[in-house]
């Protein structure tokens, strides 16, 4: 089949160009039934449960009369929500229809969306209870892969993966527990991002592990991906499985510089299941990787593997169960039926057993992956038919989770990206994940291998952004700072102990650029370092690495005249470190000429 390229479209819907278009006079009354148009006439690719009507959707619509897009993030952004994430007044069948109900209340990620100006199209089709990662297992049909109908579109967010990819929405709202923000993503050519547990309220959402579950995003291009992220991961004090996001990890820093380079770590033993074709497209992308900048190192993968098969083979099953207690199993597709069943083989002491395997699996994955910036993965090994689903529906939907099984787990967050089409026309991708509290980092480093993999968003026309602009902030490190110290802080000294008890580790023994004058303070005890451009001189020090969550206190602990302020090294870095305030040298001992702490002490007998 010939790849079929979806210019029924005619608009750009990524978020930034409808946001001009909507400046330039386009309007939602005349986008969004042509939409919703657009959405009944390619109904055999089977992506909605609920298109909403004209006289729904008219109440989005008149509620954005007197604003704009200078006054709305999300100003007459049209986007869609997986069928187990409530929508007040709309059924949430979870393709189910025994199961269905009509919420009063919106969940509250749809909540914050419309309240930035967003408008909902309706409701997607899912793999029954949001289980499955193949898009075949509802009884609303087999959601069909957007670039050729014979392929599997992924799930169990199908629907919301070919809306996007078509152009029927900016974006759309899935879920994730196994993989299902991931697969679908990778198999219609979008940005999947899955973040960390917890960052998105999972309130109002139909639970498949409700200790797992995460909310994902399908979006045609990472710059959306992180426009949504801000509004959307926000602390829900009602959903017990809420986090707080990092300020790190907002907008603001994306898209990150990267100046000095970065590593990512690659699986040493990759299973393609022999399919040469996504082979190379994985080593196309870790190549272009490389071009960008990137030192790839190889990382045992079995830890993660393992990790990957407590989800469907162990009692985390149960938890699946436990959602759908209050249905009838005959009102499931058999293959839904048989997973669940097979919570009856579990006791409660495998339960048990099972979280200290995975606790011990997590400590020794984040050890291999500490020291990257990202690990790089396949995000499914190959692809498939939806007659080979149907023939082998459990075997071959656990091979598609080989690299997406253990993310929820081990608690990373993780972005699909683009990577490019096979012979038969199907798209195919890769991941980017690390720890919680990176997806703007991930973002940021998608973004760019994005947009030289593939050249247009889902299945349009329309090219992704090239737009080369940075942030105007430097990414901060989310995890440690260098702080230079003079005296008493000195390793050996008696507050290095300050230091120490605070986990940092001592990373270099340098000097000051030689512009610096070193005090005694009149206690004696302590050294202060003044910055003096005309009689200064190198003076020796040391940059200690603590964790940026021990940093403030370490700073409300410094007393009076000396604080935290900017040091220069001899090599031109700038970092924090020691500075005294003026008034502090009245009455102290210039010692500059000893050229350090140490060495004053030591002419002290």
């Amino acid at each position: 089949m010939t790849h079929h390229m979806n210019t029924d479209n005619t608009e750009n819907l990524s978020i930034q160009a409808l946001r001009a278009a909507y400046r330039n006079g386009l309007t939602p009354q005349a986008l969004i039934p042509r939409l919703r148009e657009q959405a009944l006439v390619q109904s055999e690719f089977n992506a909605w449960i609920t298109v909403l009507d004209q006289e729904t959707l008219q109440t989005y619509i008149n509620a954005l009369e007197g604003k704009s897009a200078a006054d709305l993030p999300l100003y007459g952004v049209p986007f869609a929500i997986k069928d187990n994430i409530d929508l007040a007044g709309v059924p949430t069948t979870a393709a189910c229809p025994d199961f269905s109900y009509t919420p009063d209340e919106n969940a509250p990620v749809v909540q914050r969306l419309i309240d930035a100006g967003a408008i909902p199209l309706g409701k997607t089709n899912l793999d029954q209870f949001a289980t499955g990662l193949v898009g075949t297992r509802s009884p609303y049909g087999e959601a069909k892969n957007s670039f050729n109908p014979e392929y599997i579109s992924g799930g169990s967010s199908a629907g919301s993966a070919i809306a996007t990819a078509l152009g029927q929405v900016s974006f759309a709202l899935g879920t994730d527990t196994a993989g299902s923000g991931r697969v679908p993503a990778a198999l219609n050519n979008l940005v999947g991002l899955k973040p960390g547990k917890g960052l998105i309220s999972t309130r109002g959402v139909v639970p498949a592990c409700r200790s797992l579950d995460c909310v994902s995003l399908f979006t045609l291009n990472c710059d959306d991906a992180a426009t949504l992220l801000d509004i959307v991961a926000q602390f829900d004090p009602q959903d017990p499985f809420s986090r707080l996001n990092s300020h790190l990890n907002r907008a603001r820093y994306y898209p990150a510089k990267n100046e000095s380079g970065f590593t990512f770590a690659v699986p040493e033993n990759l299973d393609f299941q022999n399919d040469d074709e996504t082979r190379a497209l994985f080593i196309a992308a870790m190549e272009r990787l490389q071009e960008q900048g990137g030192t790839a190192v190889k990382i045992d993968f079995s830890p993660f593997l393992q990790a990957a098969q407590l989800l469907y083979q162990g009692p985390w099953v149960a938890e699946r169960a436990l959602a759908t207690a209050k249905v009838h199993q005959s009102a499931m597709l058999p293959a839904i039926r048989e997973i669940i069943g097979q919570a009856d083989n579990f006791k409660a002491t495998d339960c048990f057993t099972a979280q200290y395997t995975l606790a011990a699996l997590k400590r020794t994955c984040d050890a291999l992956i500490r020291n990257v910036d990202f690990v790089l993965t396949p995000t499914l090994p190959t692809t498939y038919t939806r007659a080979q689903i149907n023939d082998d529906p459990i075997k071959l939907n656990s091979t598609l989770g080989t690299y997406t099984n253990f993310m929820n787990l081990l608690d990373y967050a993780a972005v699909a990206i683009p990577a490019g089409f096979n012979g038969a026309t199907v798209p195919w991708g890769v991941t980017l994940f690390s720890f919680e509290h990176t997806e703007i980092q991930l973002l940021s480093y998608g973004r760019q291998l994005h947009r030289h993999l593939v050249t247009h968003q889902g299945n349009t026309r329309h090219n992704v952004p090239e737009n080369d602009e940075t942030s105007p902030f430097p990414a901060p490190s989310a995890k440690t700072i260098d702080v230079v110290v003079c005296g008493a802080h000195l390793a050996g000294q008696p507050l290095n102990w300050q230091l120490t008890e605070r986990q940092a580790t001592l990373v270099l023994r340098t000097q000051s650029a030689p512009c610096y004058e070193l005090f005694v303070l009149p206690d004696g005890k302590r050294p202060a370092m003044v910055r003096n451009s005309e009689h200064g001189s190198a003076i020796e020090v040391e940059v200690w690495r603590m964790p940026q969550e021990n940093f403030g206190s370490f700073v409300a602990g410094i007393p009076t005249p000396l604080g935290i302020g900017k040091v220069e090294l001899s090599d031109g870095q700038i970092l924090p470190g020691f500075i005294c305030e003026d008034s502090g040298t009245v009455g102290a001992q210039n010692i500059t000429r000893y050229g350090g702490w140490r060495r004053w002490l030591s002419t002290m007998g």
